[in-house]
């Protein structure tokens, strides 16, 4: 038998920037220090690189040669890209949730629904913004395809890159709530079709919002 060993320290070095990352501590664009890093860490510098590889595996960061590693900047022509996908991939979500989801599912997804309505009922973005990724990842679970959940968390992964700048825009926390409302309202009419649309049109919306917004941390190019 095999023993089980406890979590690799790269593996854990890896989450503790990744946390950072999206907490944007370390912004876009920003060079890594790896000796700094792994004397804060009190490791060495291998697991540390090993760390860094996984992220840039997952398109955090960046690993250029003989000029060191960079967290990775996102441009408009990544969105341009990335949202369609995106929209395409869970509206397909959200169609097969209505298949398969029973009573006790719909229960629990109108419950973090609630959750969204609160928080934006009193302008809590953030608040807002957490209820939105946990109301998304309950119909990725719910549509039962475990290929489509990996694929729609490596993509929200690097839009993390750019967290709460569309729901910045004035009016927009409005727009994604009334959104999520009809979305809601075709789930548990069991309206697969609609569901399906409705889920597509509004992660694209999300993509309108984010262009309207002058953000210093999403390049043109």
């Amino acid at each position: 038998m095999t023993r089980i060993v406890p979590t690799a320290l790269y593996q854990e070095v890896a989450e503790r920037l990744r946390q950072r990352i999206f907490a944007h501590e370390l912004t876009p664009g920003t060079w890594i220090d790896e000796q700094k890093l792994a004397e804060q860490y009190g490791i060495s510098r291998t697991p540390l690189r090993e760390a860094l590889k996984v992220l840039a595996s997952e398109g955090l960061v960046e690993l250029k040669p003989r000029r060191g590693c960079y967290v990775t900047e996102i441009s408009r022509r990544d969105l341009d890209d990335i949202f369609p996908l995106m929209a395409m991939l869970e509206g397909r979500c959200a169609s097969e949730a209505v298949r398969r989801a029973k009573a006790a599912d719909m229960t629990a997804l109108k419950a973090i629904h609630e959750q969204l309505e609160s928080a934006a009922r009193e302008g809590r973005i953030d608040a807002f913004f957490e209820a939105n990724q946990e109301f998304h990842r309950k119909i990725q679970e719910l549509s039962g395809n475990r290929w489509l959940l990996s694929v729609i968390q490596d993509l929200r992964k690097v839009l993390k890159l750019s967290r709460l700048h569309s729901l910045s825009l004035e009016g927009r926390l409005q727009q994604s709530l009334d959104e999520h409302r009809v979305i809601m309202a075709a789930l548990e009419a069991g309206d697969s079709t609609k569901a399906e649309k409705l889920m597509h049109d509004h992660l694209l919306s999300g993509r309108e919002a984010l262009a309207k917004i002058q953000d210093p941390a999403v390049k043109t190019a």
